[in-house]
């Protein structure tokens, strides 16, 4: 493990408290939690190094911990720009509209699938259903969802978030 890769002291502490919620000899159930703590203090994404570091803390394997990191779509395992944009793609949001929506982010933001903008500010994540069937087309933006999507408030949201003015916690 790298010397430079360490939480800083009151995330640890927040680390040690989430391992002290589960039985001892059971603290890998502590790594979800964990490795959201990790990808917000490491850069929003989790490299190896990172994930070497929780899985040390978690007294558990490399693999096991990437195994999970690769599994969930939560989890970035390259840099991203500040402003992840997911939109879901699964079946209802593509009934109502999420390609187009999609097709319109890709060439205003001139980025592919899972590529950042030069200036590091949005990434494409078309994503798997997102629970928001009924509210179709809709992507989510930090730990918030955007739903009943147009072009227009798609152009809003980008706009809003050039400004600084959308929170992503």
């Amino acid at each position: 493990m790298s010397e430079t890769i360490a939480f800083k002291p009151e995330s640890l502490e927040q680390v040690h408290k989430i391992i002290a919620r589960y039985p001892e000899g059971r603290q890998k159930s502590a790594l979800l939690p964990v490795l959201h703590l990790a990808q917000k203090e490491f850069g929003g994404w989790l490299d190896v190094p990172v994930m070497d570091y929780v899985a040390e803390l978690l007294s558990i394997k490399p693999i096991e911990v990437y195994e999970v990191a690769t599994f969930y779509t939560m989890f970035n395992m390259k840099p991203v720009g500040k402003y992840v944009l997911e939109v879901c793609r699964t079946g209802p949001c593509m009934v109502r509209g999420s390609e187009k929506i999609l097709d319109h982010i890709r060439t205003k933001l001139n980025i592919k699938d899972g590529q950042t903008t030069e200036d590091g500010m949005f990434t494409l994540k078309p994503a798997e259903c997102l629970g928001a069937c009924g509210y179709a087309p809709m992507l989510q933006l930090g730990k918030f969802y955007h739903e009943n999507l147009t072009i227009e408030k798609v152009d809003e949201i980008l706009e809003l978030c050039r400004e600084g003015q959308v929170a992503l916690d």
